[in-house]
């Protein structure tokens, strides 16, 4: 088993990277966190949506965007004993442009989530140009310096996947909990928990992007999470 680092810079000497994280250094610094809880700590204000929540039989419903900005939309989400997913979208209402089953259960990413400082970089090792960075399929990923193995992007939704995605529809952003396709999905691994968020995006060169998250307004203890994607040669 892979030792576990202290750092979330650790083995994050590509230059890729590097030139990304300094983006953050460069614009307005995020707010900072103090004590435990995770990511969830950012969505104290906002609306937790849960199994018994009148507004989950709502998303369904065509609804226009709160926010009229160009951020991107990032989903956490998997089942508490599941593997946890990334899906990546340039609108709420549309389908991603990107999805990946990372290779870490659900209780395992909320632990990383402990930190003030979240990286999650995803490397490939294609040495194709023709693809646009988030179009390759095969991925090594790392979560705050410490690797966790290979996940292949998805070319085609599940039935989960596209479950959530229609289920948060209409939300730009939250976390909570959503109910299942069926109570034996929900008894066999759990309920099924999610994070959504705003994002800026940034392009680094063709081989690099991030995406940092955005914390609500008003949002004192806010926390630090960052996704690279990275073509390494």
């Amino acid at each position: 088993m892979p030792s576990v680092y202290s750092s979330p810079f650790h083995q994050m000497e590509n230059p890729a990277i590097l030139s990304l994280l300094q983006h953050t250094t460069r614009s307005e610094k995020r707010s900072k966190s103090g004590g435990s809880g995770g990511i969830f700590r950012v969505f104290k204000l906002l609306p937790m949506l849960t199994s018994g929540c009148k507004m989950v039989a709502l998303l369904g419903r065509p609804r226009k965007p709160l926010l009229t900005d160009h951020a991107t939309t990032g989903t956490l989400f998997g089942c508490r004993r599941g593997r946890v997913s990334l899906a990546i979208q340039e609108d709420p209402h549309r389908l991603p442009v990107f999805v990946i089953e990372l290779p870490m259960s659900s209780s395992v990413f909320q632990k990383e989530m402990a930190s003030d400082i979240v990286r999650l970089s995803l490397e490939s090792e294609t040495k194709s140009h023709k693809k646009k960075v988030l179009e390759e399929f095969v991925w090594a990923v790392y979560c705050n310096g410490r690797k966790y193995g290979y996940s292949i992007r998805r070319k085609h939704m599940t039935d989960d996947e596209l479950h959530v995605m229609q289920s948060l529809r209409g939300v730009s952003m939250g976390a909570g909990v959503l109910p299942g396709l069926s109570e034996k999905d929900s008894s066999v691994d759990g309920e099924l928990t999610y994070m959504r968020a705003r994002f800026e995006r940034v392009a680094g060169s063709k081989d690099s992007e991030a995406f940092h998250m955005i914390n609500p307004e008003g949002a004192e203890n806010g926390q630090e999470l960052s996704i690279f994607f990275v073509r390494v040669h």
